[in-house]
């Protein structure tokens, strides 16, 4: 695999695989504005357990126990070839983003991928517009589930390489005889939608049937996935009425209830889907 492989002699990637987050601006003098320098890195087994298995349990939110999340992340350090992580302090830290594809009938028999298949299609079978998916996931053709998640507070525009070094280094490993030839991306992310605060009660009864169901999206990505999208759509959580965290109860009484949320791409569509994330969320040069 050339092309992953040359990025790996110095473990840090190379150019566009850095960017530079640039927040310094004269019209905001109230705040302290810092240069952030964003390496990309091939996952390390020796580094990236813990990183990775804390964003796992960020993606999959009061679901993460639902699932062997150790075992996802093993699974995902056994591939270094296939996806990336981000880093701003060095190959040594933890990530603060990960992109990586997973071949769900190649690790059909290990249990935490048996086991999020069958969340999948249960979930898919809760939502009309993804009556499809249970179909496909047992029908045996190779199918690329894409997991990628990053802290919140990391500007969207690290998405674009990642993207684009995935499709490269899938490319790179087809060519290698590896099985990663996909029929369909399955990409595995969150949504939310407003709801109304429960802790005015007087307020709430005075707006009660007024109630904002727009649809927000975590990852600013998805919502340009979902146009070269097979099929897409939300489910709710299982776990998602147990209040198991003090955050996660706060972060509903605001008035935000989050959701899981799948994208199905046919593998002829995923590259112009990239090209077309890379269109949308590039910084200006």
């Amino acid at each position: 695999m050339a092309k992953k492989r040359a990025r790996e002699a110095d473990g840090a990637a190379e150019a566009p695989d850095k960017m530079v987050e640039d927040s310094d601006s004269s019209d905001d003098d109230d705040f302290d504005m810092v240069n952030v320098d964003f390496e990309w890195f091939n996952f390390d087994s020796e580094i990236d357990f813990h990183g990775t298995k804390s964003l796992l349990r960020q993606l999959f939110d009061v679901d993460a126990t639902l699932f062997d999340i150790s075992g996802l992340a093993d699974l995902i350090l056994s591939q270094p070839t296939i996806g990336s992580t981000v880093k701003v302090d060095g190959k040594e830290t933890d990530a603060y983003a990960f992109l990586t594809a997973l071949n769900l009938h190649e690790h059909r028999e290990k249990q935490p991928i048996a086991e999020l298949t069958r969340y999948i299609g249960e979930k898919a079978k809760t939502n009309e517009a993804l009556a499809g998916i249970p179909d496909l996931l047992s029908s045996g053709k190779h199918v690329g589930l894409v997991l990628s998640e990053r802290l919140i507070n990391m500007p969207s525009e690290i998405s674009p390489p990642m993207y684009n070094m995935l499709i490269d280094e899938i490319e790179a490993a087809v060519e290698d005889k590896e099985p990663y030839e996909f029929s369909h991306y399955l990409i595995l992310s969150k949504t939310y939608h407003e709801i109304e605060s429960t802790l005015d009660v007087e307020e709430r009864k005075r707006k009660k049937g007024k109630q904002d169901a727009t649809l927000f999206y975590f990852h600013p990505e998805d919502e340009v996935l979902q146009k070269y999208a097979a099929a897409y759509g939300s489910y709710d959580f299982t776990k998602i009425d147990e209040a198991i965290a003090d955050s996660k109860r706060a972060f509903q009484e605001m008035g935000v209830m989050p959701r899981g949320f799948m994208i199905l791409i046919e593998a002829s569509k995923f590259a112009d889907a990239a090209k077309a994330i890379s269109e949308y969320l590039s910084p200006p040069s």
